[in-house]
């Protein structure tokens, strides 16, 4: 899969985005990563990519032409349109079952917004889908655009060691997950639970589903009615 990433803030997903699990896998070929800057897709000779408001109001708000400019690049280079995908307070929610999706598509394109936002015309022209991260606003698009490489990326072929590293994880299941211990076996008074030393896999198999549901229904009852009505 090919992730390109539009920001004016490269550096900052390069910091985040180079390193651990999808670094590495970045490094290995298994998944392509690129941040690009859009001061270099403005005509302007002083990189200006914002101007004010029409009808008034606070900040600045991005232009048309650098984004589109940008894309358009990307849509060279890839000899197709990618994914387009805008970062938005006013996208839907992301959500695990969304990022499955996106995880089999070849191509997204990720824009930051940033200031005030993107002008509407050009999130019109070539943005295929607003996601949000959750109903809070933050500075700029670029957290969430890493949230999101994130989420898809883990998903990608060779990027973890074996499907079940996601697959057996808090919400793909469509369950929280269960609590995890290491050694020692006793810290702070506090003793691992004894299921999980006696190496009876069916038991600790047993045993770990029976906490996942219950920390599901205490914590996500909206999870866990999905999950049952699936079930039945």
């Amino acid at each position: 899969m090919k992730i390109e990433i539009a920001t004016l803030f490269p550096e900052m997903c390069e910091a985040v985005l180079g390193e651990s699990i999808v670094g590495r896998a970045r490094k290995a070929g298994k998944i392509e990563v690129h941040c690009r800057q859009i001061r270099e897709y403005t005509q302007d000779k002083h990189r200006r990519v914002d101007d004010t408001p029409y009808g008034g109001g606070m900040g600045m708000v991005m232009q048309c032409e650098p984004i589109y400019n940008c894309y358009k690049a990307v849509c060279e280079e890839f000899g197709t349109k990618p994914h387009t995908i805008y970062m938005s307070p006013k996208g839907k929610i992301l959500t695990q079952e969304r990022a499955k999706e996106l995880a089999q598509l070849d191509s997204i394109l990720i824009i930051c917004g940033h200031y005030e936002g993107v002008d509407q015309r050009v999130i019109d022209k070539i943005v295929d889908e607003e996601i949000s991260i959750g109903d809070y606003v933050l500075t700029g698009g670029e957290l969430p655009a890493m949230v999101l490489t994130d989420c898809v990326a883990r998903m990608c072929k060779g990027v973890l060691s074996d499907d079940v590293c996601f697959e057996d994880e808090s919400i793909y299941s469509g369950l929280l997950e269960y609590p995890h211990y290491t050694r020692p076996e006793v810290w702070e008074g506090e003793a691992v639970p004894p299921v999980l030393l006696t190496g009876h896999h069916k038991n600790i198999e047993q045993w770990r589903h029976e906490q996942s549901l219950a920390i599901t229904k205490e914590r996500r009852p909206d999870l866990f009615n999905s999950y049952s009505q699936n079930k039945d």
